[in-house]
């Protein structure tokens, strides 16, 4: 019943965030007055940021403080949503005011030893003879007060509200929605988000306390990538101490730049070139823009097949209409266009793609997925793609086209679920590339002869094609 609400499990991000976690990090937050006080007395503690100041990895310590303390409290409900730029576009119905509310409503009545009786009694409403229908809004507005009402506490926290999109007032009417619910039932708000001046205002009058990346929280995230330091300054102290000094100057407050300067200090292999670089460290307002700079040159410093390899992640990932596991990436730049015959030899494992990008690029433990290391990387290889990598869509187009066309193809659709589901487990690609191939030959101004060879082969089209029937 739970899944049916919505299948969408923050769970997951979460447990992943945990993990990059920097032991000694963000006490400052859980210490403040201003959190004290919205855990004991307050409804509503909103924290505006900077980009890159580590406001989601913020977020997630707080959710884990709740759990920590109030997790096996029957009478305190926690629920928590991470919003991402990644959804807002490709997998936007995920952020929709319907399914958001809908997890609240899932997690709070997980939260029950027994399924609250009104969750029961709505999914009865919904299931007759020829299925079980999904809930309205009007569903979730009505059942999620009686939940909440449940607890005599409840904790919602929401990350990234800057990422959640307003075009159509979802995110204006998701946050009207949350405040209908604290009035009813006192829940209590803790929410991020950029300094967007539509947001700053709906949070009027509310307890305001500033995220930016500490001193002391950048020098420990530092200690603790030492090991990753250039092995000319793992001999020397006073050249670590250097820096660190450098690193955390012109961070200003900014975790991520922080991140991207100390990837930029790779390969240096001298104490010369080490201080070069710390001299040239960007800072400003422009500074990430010239941090993915420099990362994009030492990329194409690289070896010419390594370079190529690292063009070519990036552009799956800045360009794929949905997030890709990693097994999905694999196969994709293993795919040599034009070739009718997939060579299992030419895979390379996704974490040797992802050491090519130059700190560019994560891969998620828990969910598998690939992405970039935030939302303003995505801004810049897009609005900078002619620069690096101009045929970008032209690629992802005949990498589908030619991973359909592979000869296995041949014998067309296939006769059994059973025979579908054993092609889409050893043929990882197959699925995205029937779903999206049309979509990245739309974005490309040419069609190619590789395009249409595949058009050309019914048995290979219509096996295509069954993935539409099967996967819709």
């Amino acid at each position: 019943i739970l899944d049916w609400l919505t299948p969408v499990d923050y769970a997951i991000r979460h447990s992943n965030l945990t993990n990059r976690q920097q032991e000694g990090t963000g006490t400052w937050l859980l210490n403040s007055d201003e959190y004290k006080g919205w855990i004991e007395t307050g409804s509503t503690l909103f924290c505006p940021g900077i980009p890159g100041a580590g406001k989601t990895i913020l977020t997630s310590m707080v959710v884990q403080d709740l759990v920590t303390h109030y997790g096996d409290d029957e009478n305190t409900g926690i629920a928590y949503v991470y919003l991402d730029y990644l959804r807002q576009h490709e997998q936007k119905h995920e952020q929709e005011v319907e399914d958001l509310l809908a997890n609240i409503l899932k997690q709070l009545s997980g939260c029950r030893s027994s399924l609250p009786s009104e969750l029961n009694d709505l999914h009865k409403q919904h299931a007759g003879k020829s299925g079980v229908t999904r809930p309205s809004l009007q569903d979730i507005l009505k059942v999620l007060p009686c939940v909440a009402a449940l607890y005599s506490r409840v904790f919602i926290i929401i990350d990234a509200l800057d990422e959640c999109d307003d075009s159509d007032g979802s995110r204006t009417q998701f946050l009207r929605e949350l405040k209908n619910l604290q009035q009813k039932c006192h829940a209590k708000l803790f929410a991020t988000s950029r300094h967007i001046p539509d947001i700053i205002e709906e949070f009027d009058g509310s307890a305001t306390l500033e995220i930016r990346a500490a001193d002391q929280d950048i020098l420990a995230y530092l200690e603790g990538r030492a090991q990753e330091l250039p092995k000319c300054a793992s001999r020397s102290p006073a050249l670590q101490d250097e820096i660190k000094k450098g690193i955390l100057h012109a961070a200003d407050g900014m975790f991520l730049l922080a991140q991207l300067n100390l990837d930029s200090l790779k390969g240096k292999k001298s104490a010369t070139a080490v201080r070069s670089a710390l001299r040239e460290l960007p800072a400003g307002s422009q500074a990430y823009h010239r941090a993915y700079d420099v990362a994009m040159e030492r990329i194409e410093g690289q070896l010419a097949d390594q370079a190529e390899i690292a063009k070519q992640v990036l552009s799956w990932i800045t360009f794929a209409k949905r997030p890709l596991r990693a097994r999905e990436l694999e196969d994709a730049i293993a795919v040599i266009i034009g070739q009718t015959t997939f060579d299992f030899e030419n895979i390379c494992p996704a974490k040797d793609l992802v050491s090519a990008c130059a700190g560019l690029v994560t891969i998620d433990e828990e969910s598998d997925i690939v992405r970039l290391v935030h939302y303003t990387t995505q801004q810049y290889l897009r609005e900078t793609c002619s620069r690096w990598f101009p045929d970008a869509q032209s690629y992802l187009a005949e990498t589908c086209a030619t991973y359909l066309s592979l000869d296995l193809f041949w014998s067309g659709p296939c006769r059994t679920m059973r025979q579908y589901n054993i092609r889409d487990s050893y043929y990882t690609l197959y699925c995205y590339a029937s779903l999206h191939w049309g979509h990245h030959v739309l974005s490309d101004s040419q069609t190619s002869h590789i395009i249409m060879s595949f058009l050309e082969s019914n048995r290979k089209a219509n096996a295509s094609s069954q993935v539409l029937i099967v996967e819709n």
